[in-house]
């Protein structure tokens, strides 16, 4: 298997980017056991710095953070009419940097916990896991207008939580690129190519420069400012994470003030009904 970027032709003349890395060999109970190729020592010893610096934050960062969190709320309550606007507004600025913080941690942590995860193959209705994510969001953001399009027959086969995470970033991606539309559309569809089936999320939200793409799968890099639209550069490094981990790709295309589609495939153990080949 390649390991690197790739580009093809796209939808509207528009490049499309490919990101494959090297996959690891999994035992009985889904978990990595060896890496293949010459890598395998360079993987193997990257994966481990990865689960030691999630601990390190875990333990070592959490505490230093709940201080400056703690202590900059006890300013703002017991000393808070003796600042004027200004010192309120650097006290705020600084609790809202430390709740950042804690954010990101908690996505290394959950980065770091998918490369562990076992991988428990079902048949799993797509479908389903968008609707569960969209009722959230519905409930907790009544004001929206958006349309929701589900492809019928968006079966898979794949790990039922793994795959709740990766469609739950996604839809929540769309949701929140779409936030400035006044009627927004997003889409869960299935395609075929080359034999290969294909799902994908699609939004007619923000899009995104293509000459930007190889930055979309990275942790912590983002397209958009903060103060566009809110986030921690994570929730698609997870995707990224667990659409490997299922044997398969990812890529986007998108088109700035028109929208983005993302694309996946699965294993190719899985057929169109989402049950495994002889």
């Amino acid at each position: 298997m390649n390991d690197g970027n790739k580009t093809r032709g796209g939808r509207h003349g528009a490049r499309c980017f490919f990101n494959s890395r090297a996959l690891g060999v999994r035992n009985a109970q889904g978990h990595v056991a060896e890496w293949p190729g010459a890598r395998a020592a360079e993987l193997t010893t990257a994966n481990r710095e990865i689960e030691a610096l999630a601990s390190s934050l875990s333990h070592d960062l959490r505490a230093p953070l709940r201080a400056i969190d703690g202590y900059s709320q006890a300013l703002l309550e017991d000393y808070g009419d003796h600042l004027d606007a200004r010192g309120r507004g650097y006290l705020e600025r600084v609790r809202a940097a430390a709740e950042h913080m804690g954010r990101l941690i908690d996505g290394m942590l959950r980065l770091s916990q998918l490369t562990r995860a076992a991988i428990h193959r079902q048949s799993v209705d797509l479908g389903r896991l968008v609707r569960n994510t969209i009722d959230e969001l519905r409930h907790s953001d009544p004001e929206r207008n958006v349309d929701i399009e589900i492809a019928p027959g968006a079966v898979a086969l794949g790990d039922q939580g793994l795959l709740q995470v990766a469609l739950d970033n996604l839809i929540r991606n769309a949701w929140k690129f779409t936030s400035r539309r006044e009627h927004a559309r997003i889409e869960l569809g299935v395609t075929e190519e080359n034999g290969e089936r294909v799902y994908y999320v699609r939004d007619d939200g923000a899009g995104f420069d293509m000459a930007h793409a190889g930055k979309l799968f990275e942790a912590f890099q983002r397209l958009h400012g903060t103060t566009e639209f809110p986030g921690t550069g994570i929730g698609l490094a997870i995707v990224h994470r667990v659409i490997l981990s299922h044997g398969g790709r990812i890529w986007a295309e998108g088109i700035v003030g028109e929208g983005a589609t993302f694309f996946f495939t699965l294993s190719s153990a899985a057929d169109e009904s989402g049950e495994e080949r002889a």
